[in-house]
């Protein structure tokens, strides 16, 4: 599973299963009979990691500071959205269309929720806009990755999630 998480990470969801296998220094055959098709391997590794989002986003939800809270986890989607490139095209995918999995569906849906849970308590505390909806930060959230990957740099940029970040920020 970890080799699988860094490979779709690294390359997205096109990477072959003989890939991940070489990787992981195992046989296709020991793949399959974890997993039987690349898609039940995608699925393994893509709630994993959105379960992982949404345990920490949830954590957060009681953290002092809310406003920091939503916004340093906001980024953090942001960037790492964009430096894993399963993420993304996850993220990017979510949409009411979307042929995910419903297990990854809902584990997108959860994480969605308790971002949306970070929102509210930073739009009580006058950090956040008022007038942003969880569809407007998941909107946002997808246009955010679009600029990281259409940025001039294969690196991701603080500058351009900082910038994404600063557009749900309540203005005095």
């Amino acid at each position: 599973m970890e080799v699988a998480e860094a490979a779709f990470a690294t390359k997205g969801l096109a990477v072959p299963i003989s890939e991940i296998a070489r990787r992981a220094e195992v046989s296709t055959g020991t793949v399959s009979r974890h997993f039987p098709t690349k898609d039940a391997l995608i699925e393994a590794v893509l709630l994993t990691v959105l379960e992982r989002l949404g345990v920490e986003a949830r954590a957060l939800a009681v953290a002092d500071g809310p406003g920091p809270a939503f916004f340093g986890f906001f980024k953090r989607l942001v960037l790492e959205g964009t430096t894993n490139k399963a993420l993304f095209d996850t993220l990017a995918a979510a949409g009411p269309d979307s042929d995910l999995k419903s297990a990854v569906a809902s584990a997108g849906t959860d994480l969605m929720a308790a971002l949306g849970h970070l929102l509210v308590r930073a739009q009580q505390a006058g950090d956040a806009r008022p007038d942003i909806s969880v569809d407007d930060l998941s909107a946002i959230l997808v246009g955010a990755l679009a600029m990281q990957a259409h940025s001039s740099t294969n690196t991701p940029s603080a500058h351009l999630a900082d910038l994404a970040t600063d557009t749900l920020r309540a203005h005095p």
